[in-house]
């Protein structure tokens, strides 16, 4: 239960939105239970771009932090995008018009692109998710990835699983690890490395596990979590129908 209401917004002393819309819960759960509010920042009419298109033009960009103690940024407008930031351009999905679409063409391992037919990324889609925390794939798509990655690491003890990711190593007489790199290729021809932050989910030094997991079907859509978004520039270009990455967004 809940309200629906209207308010001024004021960001800056320039920057103020009259009757902005916002939805207020009285008794709010789920994954993001005990967190202040959530923003909304999809492509429906009333999410927050969108509201402010007057003023950003439904631009926005973020970078991610590599860890709590580094700091990132959310970047509403222009201001601030990098010229190294490649873009690839936005799928709208049947089921979700809402969400930020992306073409996935291929993913990569050891600079080795694997062998993943382009239909089973074209099958669901793939969205782009900044409060989802892991990665999802087909899992066609996964058990590509997970077998070349366990590859690479063979020389790394297994250690047990943890929740939905079935790839963890323990680390805990290690101390420097040498992992593969893994990139994703996307539509519009752009190739997309993963920063060893975005690689692992470190539970542990003993459970340290591939930041990926698989659907049950490929017919689900997947998607790109926020832990493989970590340290990159990422730009929503909401006019231009794109969404673009730069490496190194946080520094």
């Amino acid at each position: 239960m809940g309200f629906f209401g209207t308010e001024r917004l004021t960001l800056t002393s320039t920057d103020i939105f009259d009757k902005f819309l916002f939805g207020c819960g009285e008794n709010n759960t789920g994954l993001f239970r005990g967190v202040a509010g959530l923003l909304g920042l999809g492509r429906d009419k009333l999410s927050f771009p969108s509201q402010t298109a007057q003023k950003y033009n439904k631009v926005f960009s973020y970078c991610l932090p590599s860890s709590a103690s580094s700091t990132g940024y959310l970047s509403f407008g222009n201001s601030g995008i990098s010229n190294s930031v490649k873009f690839t351009p936005l799928v709208t999905l049947s089921g979700g018009p809402s969400f930020y679409g992306l073409g996935i063409t291929g993913i990569s391992v050891g600079g080795k692109r694997l062998s993943i037919s382009a239909s089973v990324f074209i099958t669901a889609g793939t969205i782009i998710d900044s409060g989802t925390v892991i990665t999802r794939l087909p899992p066609t798509a996964y058990s590509a990835l997970r077998t070349a990655f366990r590859q690479g690491m063979s020389k790394y003890p297994m250690g047990k699983e943890f929740q939905i990711l079935d790839t963890c190593y323990d680390l805990s007489s290690y101390n420097s690890v040498s992992i593969p790199n893994i990139s994703i290729s996307f539509s519009g021809e752009i190739e997309v490395e993963i920063a060893p932050a975005g690689i692992l989910y470190v539970i542990s030094r003993s459970q340290v596990c591939l930041a990926f997991a698989g659907n049950n079907v490929d017919s689900k859509v997947g998607i790109l979590g926020n832990v493989q978004q970590k340290t990159l520039q990422v730009v929503y270009d909401g006019p231009n129908e794109r969404v673009g990455f730069a490496a190194g967004g946080c520094s």
